[in-house]
């Protein structure tokens, strides 16, 4: 770790600076979002606050979706930046019920970066887009000076198709009484880069849970076709994605700590760095909201993946708050989780 010293309690940001803890997924992102870039750019897909824009193009719904990947390091157990950005999208894509198609690919690159990781990264690239089933069919480069870019930073963007029909999945659909349900263990990527970042010496049963999610998301939806919404809790973990379907759908949500799937390997690095599995990322894992009479179905249709046999039911929805998360203790009590103002966890995707 840091030998810097660091305050427990992150303190406010300078006014009229932007600070890492804007791109942590806390609540100076979502500040962020709601105070600079949402005023300006007014559109009703952008308002929907989904991890994709849905909208129609020739009779036809097309979901479209970009994301920046900034992790560092660049490889780690179980996955390497270039993965991480194929999947990312095809992901966010997938959560729409689009079928992904075809993806853009930006690099940034730092001078003096050996050109074999870049081949290593693109190559990396290559192979999770063609287990993936899409294309990268359009990008670009760019360089920065020594010591202005982290070695590399990756964008994709990434467009897929809705089958003809196909119902909208959104956070505005979640209705009281819902059901949580996650598709595996929590936690995995955040602690694996976590633990590769600081060379903390954990074990090699750390890894990246990072994977596409197109043909779970399928699944799901075939099994549980009244699906309210699909979530890929990535940055800021599965709390940031409750709290932000719930202050979409107008509810709070509740969970119940002795089913969250956490793995032994995870919750020993994280009880011993002392973090909330609900709030460090995914990137192999799926939240679904699913009315009740459904939820058998779709457990069902998740264990049947090799990706989803840890799948769980994990909370409901109820009357609250609208953004509000609860969770019932294994020991019968309640304790309310807040978002933190940044993430415990910089520079994991």
């Amino acid at each position: 770790m840091s030998d810097e010293p660091a305050c427990p309690v992150p303190l406010p940001p300078p006014a009229g600076e932007v600070v890492m803890g804007h791109g942590g997924g806390g609540r100076l992102s979502h500040r962020l979002l709601e105070e600079v870039l949402l005023p300006a750019f007014d559109h009703p897909a952008l308002h929907a606050r989904d991890d994709q824009a849905v909208v129609d193009v020739g009779g036809q719904a097309l979901a479209f979706s970009t994301d920046a990947f900034v992790v560092s390091p660049l490889f780690f157990p179980g996955g390497d930046v270039g993965e991480l950005a194929v999947n990312g999208t095809v992901n966010d894509l997938a959560c729409a019920g689009a079928r992904p198609l075809y993806l853009s690919a930006a690099f940034v690159l730092e001078e003096g970066l050996p050109l074999a990781d870049l081949a290593r990264v693109v190559a990396s690239m290559r192979r999770a887009a063609q287990a993936a089933g899409v294309a990268v069919v359009t990008g670009d480069t760019k360089v920065v000076q020594r010591g202005k870019g982290d070695g590399l930073y990756v964008t994709t963007s990434g467009v897929g198709l809705l089958p003809p029909g196909a119902r909208r999945l959104t956070a505005a659909a979640c209705r009281e009484g819902d059901r949580v349900l996650v598709s595996g263990t929590l936690g995995d990527h955040g602690v694996a880069v976590l633990a590769a970042r600081e060379r903390l010496g954990l074990g090699d049963e750390l890894r990246s849970d990072t994977a596409p999610l197109f043909e779970l998301a399928q699944a799901l939806l075939a099994a549980a076709p009244a699906t309210r919404c699909l979530r890929d809790p990535t940055r800021g973990g599965l709390a940031a994605a409750l709290v932000e379907l719930g202050q979409r759908a107008g509810l709070a949500a509740e969970l119940e700590e002795a089913r969250l799937p956490v793995s032994g390997p995870a919750r020993g690095a994280l009880e011993l760095l002392g973090l909330d599995p609900l709030f460090v990322a995914n990137e192999g894992k799926l939240c679904a909201v699913v009315p009740p009479g459904e939820v058998d179905a779709a457990l069902a249709a998740w264990r049947a993946h090799p990706l989803g046999r840890h799948a769980a039911d994990v909370g409901r929805f109820v009357a609250g708050r609208p953004g509000g998360l609860t969770v019932r203790t294994a020991i019968g009590g309640r304790r309310t989780v807040e978002l933190p103002l940044t993430d415990p966890l910089p520079r994991i995707c």
